[in-house]
C-alpha cells in the first residue's frame, strides 16, 4: 500500500491527531510483551465518530487497524503492523449512569480508576480490578478480557458486560448483547449485514455445539481463546460477551454497557505465610468458602527482590514468617463485620492473629501498603538483582483452585528442567490463575529453542491439569499457536470461522488468536538482537554500566500512564501523549540504540531529532526513578542523551543561560542590586528573556542583596557546638537567592547543638550541568567541590543540603558520574537533609511546638532519592499535620519551566492539583515547599495569594501563614 497517501488521508478526513511519524510508531513498536512490531501510523481520535472514520479510510486502503488502550497486554495483541487506533487521550467519558439498573455506558478509552472515582458519589463501581487499575482503559479491558484481584469477587470483564457498540472492518456498525429467540429471529428478518452475521454466528454454533459445551474448561480463570460459549441458548446468545477477549480481532469497540456492583465499604486484609508457595496453594480451598474479595499469592523471591531494591520497606515489615504467602482480603459493611469475618477465618484455619506466621491488617494505610506489595511484584521480579532478568511469555495459566498446590509443584519441576530455578511465582490464587517470570535467555538461537520448548511443554502440563494457557492475560501472539492443545481442533476451526463472519480480509489486528505468528517470531530481543555498547558519561551500577541495558529497563508496565496521582510523569498527565510517558520514551531510546539493524525507524542514533522532542518535555523529575515499578530513570537518561545529542553543536540558549546558572549568579552577587535593575527593567526584559531563552511570562529571580556566605564569614559560628561540627551546603539557590533560609538553617542546627561550618569558596553539586546534559563540565564541577570538601568528608562532618535537587545530586547523580571518585561516595555517605539530621543525629533536640496543618509540595527529588520521611516524622513531632499534596512535579521544574516553550505545560502541571490546592487552603494553613523551583512556581503563579517556607524557616517560626482571611 502507499503509507504516505494513507496517512494523507486520515489526516485530511479524520478529526484526530494522525502521527506517521519515526517517533511516534517507535513508541507504539511494543506492548509490555516480548514482542516487537512498528506499526504503520497511529491515529488518535478525539471522538468515537472521527474513530469510525479512520476504519473507513484504513478500508479503503486494505490497512490492519490495531484498536489499543493502555498497551499494558503481556502476550503481544497490543503490537502490528498497522494502524494503531490509541482511545485513551480523547475518547475517555463517562456517557451515562443508571443507578438502580447499576448500569454504565462508556467510551473505550476511560481508565478504570478515573470511572470508579465518578461512580463513587453512586456507592459503585466496576468490579473487575487488575493491578494495571490506574491507567488501563475499560476498551483495552474488554479486547482481553481482564480480571484482576477483585474477580474473585466480581468475575471477569465477560461477567459485567451487558452491551457493546461495536464496528466492523466493513462498516457495520451495531449493538450487540444477550439475545433471546424472539429477539433473534426479528434481527434476522430484518436482513442486511446484521441479520448474516446472526444467522452466521447462530449456524457456527451449532455446527459446534457439543464442542462449545465440553472443550471449554469449567474454571474460573478461563481466558484463552473466543468466549464462544456465550452464544450457548443457556447463555442467552451474547454476542457482546463472545466479543469481550477477542483482542480486537474481530470488531472495534465504539461503546460499552457496563454492569456495576455495590462498593465494598469496610475490609480487612489478613496475610498467612506458608513454608513454600505450592503448600500456600493447597490452603486456598479452606478460605474459599469464606468469600474473600481478593485471594492472591506471591512467593518469597519476589519479596526478597523488593527488600534488596529499598522498595516498599515499611510494607515489607507487616509481612509474616514464610516462604510463600497468601493475601486475603474480606469485607463488610462496617469494620467490625470486616473484623468478625477475618476472625471467622482464622478460626477456620486453626491460627491465631499473633501467630508468627499470620498479620492482620484493618489499618487502611498499612493494608494498602502491603497490597502495593503485591501488585508490584511484575516489576520486583522483572530485574530482580542478582538474578537474570525475568520476562513474560508463561505467565497467567490457571487451573481449578483445588488442583493449584499439585499443578505449581509439577510446573516447578519443569522450570528446574530448564534452569529456569530463579522465576518467580505470584498470581490469584482463588481463582487458581497464577503468574509467572521466567529467566528465559531471548538472545541466543538456543535460549530461543528453549524459550519455544518450554511453552509447549508448560502448554502440555496445564492441559494435563484440565486448565487454561491464560488466566488473564489473553492468548495473542504468545499462546495463539497453543490453542489446538487446549481447545482440540474443531473449536479452533470454530474460533477461524467466526473471524471469517466477522472480518473475512483479516485486517483486524491480523496474527493473533486465529492465524497466529509463531511464539518465537518477532521477539522484542531474538538472537538477532545486538546493541551497541556505547561510552557514557553516567556509569549505570544497577545496569553492567551499559546505556542499552538500561534502556531495556522498561518492562511495558505503564504506571507511568497514570492520569493522575503520584509523581510520575508529569508531561503524561498533561499531554495523555504515549512518546511523552517514560515509557515511551524508554521505547524511542532502544529503538535508537537498535537503529536501522532489524527494520527500525530511528536510524540516526545521538543524533535523533525524534528521540530529542520525546526527552524534550520530559521535566527530569526523577519520579520514575521511584515510581517505575523498574526504577527507570529517565532524568539521568534524558541528561546522557542531551550530552551527545549536542556534541560539538550549538545548544539551545538556555543551556547557556540557565546551565550556568551558578557563575551567572556568581559574577552577578559582585554588584547584586545593579544586576537587579538591569534583569528587571522593563525596557530590557524582553530582549533579555529572549536572549536567555526564558518565557516572557516568567518572573527572573532576584538575586540577594547579600549571599549567606557573605552573611556567614561576618557572623561566624555561634553556640557550644557540643553535638559536633556540620557542614551546611551553601547551594546556589539558596546561598544567592534566598539566603534567609540557610540563616534560618544555621539558627536550627546551633540550637540543635552543633557547630555549623559553610565554606568561603563558592561551590556547586553541577546540577544545572545534568540537566541540560553539559556532563563534562558537571564532572569537573563535582571535581572541584569534592577536592574543596574533603578536609570536612575525610573527617565523616556531616553535610546538610537545604535544597533537595542539589543533596539528591550528592546522594546519587555524583556518584554515577564519577563512580571511581572516592571522596564523592565519601560525600554521598555523609549528605544529609535537615530533617534527617534534626531527627537521626540529633538525639534530644526537640523541636518547637508549631500547631496547624502544613500542605506539603514535596520535591520530586527527594521523592525519588530521599523519601519525605523523616520531614513528615520531625513535623509530626512538632504538631504540624503534614498533608502531602498528591500533586505530583510543581511544574517547574529547574530550568524546564523558565524555557519559553515549556511554560504552558509547566503552568498545567501546576493546576492539576498544586494550585487549586493552594487556592481552595484555609487561611490557617501552613504552606510547605523546601525546593526552589517549587516555591518560585508558587510565587509566579496563581496559588491564591499563598506564599510557601522552607522547613528551615518553619522551624525558626516564620510560617508563610495568611495575614488574614482571603
Amino acid at each position: 500500500m502507499d503509507v504516505a497517501e494513507l496517512a494523507h488521508d486520515l489526516a485530511r478526513r479524520v478529526d484526530a491527531e494522525v502521527r506517521f511519524d519515526a517517533g511516534s510508531r517507535s513508541a507504539y513498536s511494543t506492548d509490555a510483551s516480548n514482542y516487537r512490531a512498528i506499526p504503520l501510523g497511529v491515529v488518535v481520535p478525539r471522538t468515537v465518530e472521527a474513530a469510525a472514520e479512520a476504519v473507513a479510510v484504513c478500508r479503503e486502503h486494505d490497512a490492519p487497524v490495531l484498536s489499543r488502550g493502555g498497551g499494558t497486554s503481556l502476550a503481544g495483541q497490543c503490537t502490528n503492523v498497522g494502524v494503531v487506533l490509541d482511545w485513551s487521550k480523547y475518547c475517555n467519558s463517562l456517557l451515562s449512569v443508571d443507578v438502580e439498573a447499576r448500569r454504565c455506558v462508556v467510551e473505550p478509552g476511560i481508565v478504570l480508576d478515573v470511572l470508579n472515582r465518578e461512580l463513587w458519589e453512586h456507592d459503585l463501581e466496576y468490579g473487575p480490578q487488575p493491578a494495571t487499575h490506574s491507567h488501563c482503559t475499560i476498551g483495552g479491558m474488554i479486547g482481553n478480557n481482564s480480571c484482576g484481584a477483585t474477580a474473585q469477587r466480581t468475575g471477569k470483564v465477560v461477567d459485567n458486560i451487558e452491551r457493546l457498540e461495536v464496528l466492523l472492518y466493513d462498516g457495520t456498525r451495531m449493538w450487540v448483547g444477550p439475545t433471546s429467540g424472539r429477539q433473534l429471529a426479528t434481527i434476522q428478518a430484518e436482513g442486511g449485514r446484521r441479520a448474516e452475521i446472526y444467522r452466521d454466528l447462530q449456524a457456527m454454533r451449532d455446527r459446534h455445539l457439543v464442542g462449545l459445551r465440553d472443550r471449554y474448561p469449567k474454571i474460573p480463570r478461563r481466558v484463552s481463546g473466543y468466549n464462544l460459549d456465550s452464544l450457548l441458548p443457556e447463555n442467552d446468545f451474547h454476542v457482546a460477551q463472545a466479543l469481550v477477549g477477542s483482542e480486537g480481532t474481530l470488531v472495534t469497540v465504539l461503546r460499552a454497557e457496563l454492569r456495576l456492583v455495590p462498593r465494598v465499604k469496610a475490609r480487612t486484609m489478613v496475610v498467612l505465610g506458608y513454608q513454600d508457595i505450592a503448600t500456600a496453594a493447597d490452603a486456598v480451598p479452606q478460605i474459599l468458602p469464606h468469600g474473600p474479595i481478593v485471594l492472591d499469592a506471591m512467593d518469597r523471591i519476589i519479596l526478597d527482590s523488593e527488600q534488596k531494591q529499598h522498595r516498599l520497606v515499611r510494607a515489607i515489615d507487616h509481612f509474616p514468617t514464610g516462604d510463600g504467602f497468601l493475601f486475603v482480603q474480606l469485607g463488610g459493611e462496617t469494620n467490625e463485620e470486616a473484623r468478625a469475618n477475618a476472625q471467622a477465618l482464622l478460626d477456620t484455619l486453626g491460627k491465631h492473629a499473633h501467630d508468627d506466621d499470620v498479620r492482620e491488617l484493618d489499618d487502611e494505610a498499612q493494608l494498602r501498603q502491603v497490597w502495593q506489595v503485591r501488585e508490584s511484584a511484575l516489576g520486583a521480579s522483572a530485574r530482580a538483582p542478582g538474578a537474570p532478568d525475568a520476562w513474560p511469555g508463561w505467565e497467567d495459566s490457571a487451573v481449578a483452585p483445588d488442583r493449584l498446590g499439585d499443578y505449581l509443584r509439577a510446573l516447578r519441576r519443569l522450570y528446574d528442567k530448564y534452569g529456569y530455578q530463579s522465576a518467580s511465582i505470584y498470581g490469584h490464587f482463588g481463582q487458581g490463575c497464577v503468574h509467572s517470570r521466567i529467566p528465559f535467555d531471548l538472545v541466543t538461537a538456543d535460549g530461543v529453542r528453549d524459550f519455544r520448548s518450554f511453552v509447549h511443554e508448560a502448554a502440555d502440563t496445564v492441559v494435563a491439569f484440565g486448565g487454561s494457557l491464560s488466566g488473564e492475560h489473553g492468548d495473542g501472539q504468545a499462546r495463539g499457536e497453543l490453542l489446538p492443545k487446549m481447545f482440540g481442533d474443531e473449536i479452533v476451526r470454530a474460533f477461524a470461522e467466526t473471524k471469517a463472519i466477522f472480518d473475512p480480509r483479516d485486517r483486524m489486528n491480523p496474527g493473533k488468536v486465529v492465524a497466529p505468528r509463531p511464539l518465537d517470531a518477532d521477539l522484542r530481543l531474538g538472537s538477532s538482537y545486538e546493541h551497541p555498547v556505547p561510552s557514557t558519561y553516567f556509569a549505570y551500577p544497577h545496569d553492567d554500566g551499559d546505556f542499552g541495558r538500561a534502556a531495556l529497563r522498561c518492562v511495558g508496565a505503564g504506571n507511568c500512564r497514570r492520569v493522575d496521582g503520584g509523581v510520575m510523569c508529569p508531561s503524561y498527565m498533561v499531554t495523555r501523549d504515549e512518546e511523552h510517558s517514560t515509557r515511551g520514551r524508554a521505547r524511542l531510546l532502544f529503538e535508537m540504540l537498535d537503529g536501522s539493524a532489524r527494520g527500525g525507524t530511528i536510524t540516526d542514533g545521538w543524533r535523533s531529532q525524534a528521540v530529542h522532542d520525546a526527552l524534550d518535555l520530559c521535566f527530569a523529575c526523577k519520579g520514575c526513578k521511584s515510581d517505575c515499578p523498574v526504577n527507570v530513570d529517565m532524568a539521568t537518561y534524558k541528561a546522557e542523551f542531551l550530552a551527545h545529542h549536542y556534541e560539538r553543536r550549538l545548544r539551545p540558549r538556555s543551556h547557556y543561560s540557565m546551565g550556568w546558572l551558578p557563575v551567572w549568579a556568581w559574577l552577578a552577587s559582585f554588584a547584586p542590586r545593579a544586576s537587579n535593575v538591569v534583569g528587571h527593567a522593563r525596557v530590557l526584559q524582553r530582549s533579555l528573556k529572549a536572549l536567555a531563552g526564558i518565557a516572557p511570562a516568567r518572573e527572573v529571580p532576584f538575586l540577594a542583596p547579600r549571599s549567606l556566605q557573605a552573611w556567614y564569614a561576618a557572623r561566624g559560628p555561634r553556640g557550644d557546638g557540643a553535638r559536633g561540627e556540620v557542614l551546611l551546603w551553601a547551594d546556589t539557590f539558596t546561598n544567592r537567592f534566598a539566603p534567609q533560609i540557610g540563616e534560618a538553617a544555621v539558627q536550627v542546627l546551633e540550637d540543635a547543638g552543633w557547630r555549623v561550618t559553610i565554606p568561603e569558596t563558592p561551590l556547586c553539586c553541577g546540577l544545572t550541568w545534568i540537566s541540560t546534559g553539559q556532563l563534562s563540565t558537571a564532572q569537573r564541577v563535582l571535581r572541584r567541590t569534592a577536592r574543596i570538601l574533603r578536609p570536612w568528608i575525610d573527617r565523616g562532618v556531616p553535610v546538610v543540603g537545604l535544597e533537595p535537587s542539589c543533596t539528591a545530586v550528592f546522594r546519587s547523580d555524583a556518584t554515577e558520574l564519577l563512580p571511581r571518585d572516592a571522596s564523592i561516595a565519601r560525600l554521598r555517605d555523609c549528605t544529609f537533609t535537615l530533617a534527617e539530621l534534626l531527627l537521626e543525629r540529633s538525639p534530644g533536640w526537640n523541636p518547637p511546638h508549631i500547631d496547624g496543618r502544613a500542605l506539603v509540595q514535596m520535591h520530586c527529588h527527594q521523592h525519588a532519592v530521599m523519601t519525605f520521611d523523616a520531614d513528615a516524622a520531625l513535623l509530626r513531632r512538632a504538631g504540624v499535620d503534614p498533608v502531602v499534596l498528591d500533586s505530583g512535579c510543581c511544574g517547574l521544574a529547574g530550568n524546564f519551566g523558565f524555557e519559553a516553550a515549556h511554560y504552558d505545560i509547566s503552568v498545567a502541571a501546576a493546576e492539576r492539583v498544586l494550585l487549586p490546592a493552594l487556592r481552595e487552603a484555609e487561611p490557617a494553613d501552613l504552606v510547605l515547599a523546601d525546593g526552589f523551583s517549587c516555591r518560585t512556581q508558587i510565587e509566579q503563579c496563581d496559588s491564591g495569594g499563598r506564599r510557601a517556607v522552607h522547613l528551615a524557616e518553619l522551624l525558626v517560626g516564620i510560617d508563610g501563614r495568611a495575614a488574614e482571611p482571603r
